[in-house]
């Protein structure tokens, strides 16, 4: 993910077809209050079940209509720094005007928030906005919204006007202390949370051996497998500490490369045997430090899947190799599903089809929400996907929830961002 263009997309698409829910309520205030939530109990196992059981997770699955699994796959973009605020763009893309409109029709698993929609202003209205989002969640359906945000520090900040600012990636692996990631990470992590955000689509996991690529560069800890490693298990780490969920990306790797996938399909002519040597090193770690999520990519490995499809409609690589060789029982996400690299060869409906039959959970800014809902849908009705595999994605995504505290309460504090122990972090660490 980089800057408008760059990292998750803009997603251009207008909808248009039926959304999930007819319902749009009236605009909503952003009031920095606290949702109705309900207690947060112990996270479940790691095998995903549609079994109810004493799992908060598990009780809010068996309590989901169909339509609701489907939607909680999706997390979306919306505009405008109000939740009760109408804006043109969600009228266009949505049929409503305002994101708590958007949220309450819709009923996505997650929304993320990017300064090019108008979400990032200041501190405070930014945890009015998040606040105002997870109660239009409350009042239409049975999960909580969790909120994320693309915050790498560096190259990509979302939210560099309102947050300290951290080095980036390639200047904390330049110090070669492990330490410095893990303390950036937890700093940033407690930012966030501050701020009503409960997942951080970083750290970047990609080992950057091509000086020309035109995508990673700077956002990667360096070009040393076994370095990287440290500094994504390290960060992991620190996001966890701050009870923020991480995203390690992207997946199989995205170092080796000189097309940028936001606007080709790049291809890495890794054998299984360099791969596992070059690339899988970082994912590795950040597994086995109990990363939350895994961010596939848009980008073709044909020596590990001779299709040609790319890694995020692959289920030799999202299945075979994450989850099945690395062990990975956590979610997948796609990278934004707006961008070039994954729309060359499918449309924009068969994507999102294609993404939950190759192993993905959370599918992430499609272009146009309600052609992709409607997709998937028919693809449970008919079969094509079953219920039972709807099923394990949806609880992976409340078990996320629950371990990170997204039933709640959440409290924001966004007078606590840029405090005077976060600015002597990122002082230590240049």
């Amino acid at each position: 993910m980089i800057a408008a263009l760059l990292v998750t997309g803009c997603g251009p698409g207008i909808g248009a077809s039926p959304a999930p829910s007819p319902r749009a309520s009236a605009p909503v205030s952003a009031k920095p209050s606290v949702t109705p939530s309900v207690t947060q109990s112990a996270s479940a196992s790691a095998e995903p079940s549609a079994r109810p059981s004493g799992s908060l997770a598990e009780r809010t699955l068996a309590e989901m209509s169909l339509r609701d699994k489907v939607a909680q796959l999706f997390t979306i973009v919306v505009w405008g720094q109000k939740a009760g605020a109408a804006s043109k763009e969600n009228q266009a893309r949505y049929g409503v005007a305002t994101p708590a409109q958007v949220v309450e029709k819709f009923r996505p698993g997650g929304v993320i928030l990017f300064d090019w929609a108008g979400n990032v202003s200041g501190a405070s209205q930014v945890a009015a906005l998040t606040t105002g989002l997870r109660e239009a969640a409350a009042r239409s359906g049975k999960a909580p919204l969790m909120i994320g945000v693309d915050q790498e520090n560096g190259l990509v900040s979302r939210l560099k006007s309102v947050v300290t600012t951290f080095p980036g990636a390639s200047d904390i692996g330049k110090t070669r202390k492990p330490a410095n990631a893990r303390d950036v990470a937890r700093a940033t992590g407690e930012e966030l949370r501050d701020l009503g955000i409960s997942l951080d689509f970083a750290p970047v996991a990609d080992v950057n051996v091509n000086p020309r690529n035109p995508v990673i560069g700077p956002r990667a800890y360096g070009s040393d497998p076994g370095k990287v490693a440290a500094m994504v298990g390290a960060a992991v780490d620190g996001f966890h500490a701050a009870g923020v969920a991480s995203v390690a990306k992207h997946f199989p790797g995205h170092g080796d490369t000189s097309v940028d996938s936001h606007t080709g399909l790049p291809v890495i002519m890794h054998s299984k045997t360099e791969w596992r040597k070059l690339d899988a090193p970082p994912f590795r770690e950040a597994i086995a430090h109990g990363v939350d999520a895994i961010m596939s990519a848009h980008l073709v490995m044909p020596k590990l899947d001779p299709s040609g499809d790319p890694a995020t409609l692959s289920p030799r690589i999202l299945t075979g190799l994450l989850r099945e060789e690395l062990g990975f029982d956590g979610v997948i996400s796609t990278d934004a599903l707006d961008m070039a690299g994954v729309r060359k060869k499918y449309g924009d409906a068969e994507v999102a089809v294609r993404a939950v039959l190759a192993g993905a959970d959370i599918l992430l800014m499609p272009p146009n929400l309600p052609k992709a809902y409607d997709a998937v849908l028919a693809a449970v009705k008919s079969g094509r996907i079953s219920e039972r595999r709807l099923d394990q994605s949806v609880l992976r995504i409340l078990r996320l929830k629950e371990k990170r505290g997204v039933f709640g309460p959440i409290r924001t504090d966004p007078g606590a961002l840029r405090s005077e122990a976060h600015l002597k972090i990122a002082k230590r660490v240049r």
